[in-house]
């Protein structure tokens, strides 16, 4: 993010894919031995963390140009991880349990733009950012449209 709040966009690109490399180890080393809810715990608020980086930074880059779709996005990403945080509560408490999204700390509600789909955008972002605008305003709608889903969907189980 401070790369990319920076304006050096070829190593922010450089650095997302290296964070992500980087999640994904960390999952399959907890997979392969035994996941702890302290990892699960940290794991998601290090994603959100993430997540809430990236647009941030563009809006820092180009202030005039991209503060609106980063905040617009930014509230996006409260609206689905809200959706998402509680779906897993509810789940929890139900004794719900998926491994659609393989073993994890908590249930994992499926939606339309979960992880890969934000990281192909933010590569895309870094990759093209004179194209962050647009490319956050068709994210952000994306995103509303899996916090609809997700809801229908508890409206459905619970």
């Amino acid at each position: 993010a401070l790369a990319i709040a920076r304006s050096a966009f070829g190593a922010g690109l450089i650095l997302i894919i290296c964070n992500r490399i980087i999640d994904g180890l960390d999952g399959a080393v907890a997979r392969a031995s035994k996941p702890t809810d302290r990892g699960g715990y940290l794991d998601i608020v290090v994603d959100y963390v993430f997540y809430a980086s990236v647009p941030l930074a563009f809006a820092i880059a180009s202030p005039d140009a991209n503060a609106l779709p980063a905040a617009a996005l930014l509230a996006r990403f409260c609206l689905t991880g809200a959706s998402f945080l509680a779906f897993a509560t509810i789940a929890a408490k139900r004794r719900l349990e998926s491994e659609a999204h393989g073993r994890k700390s908590f249930f994992y509600s499926t939606g339309i733009v979960e992880g890969t789909e934000t990281i192909v955008f933010f590569l895309l972002m870094a990759a093209l950012p004179g194209f962050f605008a647009p490319l956050a305003w068709i994210f952000a709608g994306l995103c509303v449209l899996t916090a609809i889903q997700r809801s229908a969907l508890a409206m459905k189980l619970f």
